[in-house]
């Protein structure tokens, strides 16, 4: 589970910004994860509670907010986009295997709100 890595990952960084910032409450961090960034939201959060209680009093009491962002593929051929999750690497479109992924492996902190 590379998920508790990735928490301690945020954790440290949300950290240093409060640290930079000289704040000293945190009320929720928004974490960007992409569609297939192979991140599961559910062990994310699990990992989340656990870590934030037993590392962190800085973030014992924040909120841990998750957007998703889509997967999309792009067509070289045809040069247009469809959803990765619903059609796979073959472009519905054109039937061409000669795509790529161009959104939907993302994990970022987008936002960090203090008190």
């Amino acid at each position: 589970m590379h998920e508790l890595g990735v928490v301690f990952h945020v954790i440290k960084t949300v950290e240093e910004v409060a640290g930079e910032n000289n704040i000293t409450e945190i009320k929720s961090v928004t974490l960007e994860i992409g569609e297939v960034s192979t991140v599961i939201e559910d062990y994310l959060r699990k990992c989340w509670r656990w870590s934030v209680e037993k590392k962190s009093k800085l973030l014992k009491d924040t909120e841990l907010i998750v957007e998703i962002i889509p997967a999309v593929t792009f067509c070289e051929d045809c040069k247009k986009t469809y959803g990765t999750i619903e059609h796979g690497r073959i472009c519905p479109y054109c039937g061409s295997p000669n795509t790529y992924l161009i959104a939907g492996k993302e994990f970022n902190i987008k936002e960090i709100e203090a008190r």
